[in-house]
């Protein structure tokens, strides 16, 4: 009989330990989860600050040029009703050759997109093709999720990523740095929660 007790008294301390152990180890985890959601949700943007234009939020009629604007490319002014889908835009694409693309664009960055404007006339083909290649990998590997990649001849350097009220100037692209940007930035906007 003892040892039966014995064996029996063991075996509820380790069924004790074992129990402490996991909710000790959830406690952690759970710890650990509301800290990320709390770095992640106070983090400050991204990028280089633009003063938010006067009418922002303002539509314009299709076709009538909504800027001037404070930036190029801009983030933020005065935009169309309609918007671009998410995706990667080359150069000869119908969307790009309308008269004011930034009028559409500008409606994706009030509902939280970012967009990686990109000038290939600066660079040569070869370079041209890395960049387009390294601007792809990087949305993939950020979800393709309200990104834009979309080609500006205004641009005096190779790449500048927008948001709402941010900007990120590339002389070379930095996959780290635009990781960066696009996790700061994507829908810190008035209208995050539109598509």
């Amino acid at each position: 009989m003892n040892k039966q007790k014995l064996r029996e008294a063991r075996r509820a301390k380790k069924q004790r330990h074992k129990l402490i152990s996991t909710l000790i180890w959830s406690g952690v985890a759970v710890v650990a989860l509301f800290g990320f959601l709390i770095w992640d949700a106070v983090q400050p943007a991204a990028g280089e600050s633009v003063p938010i234009m006067a009418n922002s939020e303002a539509h314009v009629p299709e076709g009538q040029d909504p800027g001037p604007f404070n930036s190029d490319p801009p983030t933020s002014g005065p935009h169309y009703a309609g918007e671009f889908d998410a995706g990667f835009y080359e150069e000869p694409s119908p969307e790009t050759q309308v008269p004011y693309p930034e009028g559409y664009l500008g409606h994706n960055l009030e509902h939280g997109y970012v967009i990686y404007w990109y000038n290939c006339g600066l660079l040569n083909e070869s370079e041209c093709t890395e960049l387009k290649d390294q601007i792809n990998t990087s949305m993939a590997d950020n979800g393709r999720t309200k990104l834009i990649a979309f080609p500006r001849a205004s641009l005096v350097v190779p790449v500048v990523m927008t948001s709402w009220g941010q900007m990120q100037r590339f002389e070379a692209f930095d996959e780290g740095l635009a990781r960066k940007f696009v996790r700061a930035n994507r829908n810190q906007a008035p209208e995050p929660n539109a598509p």
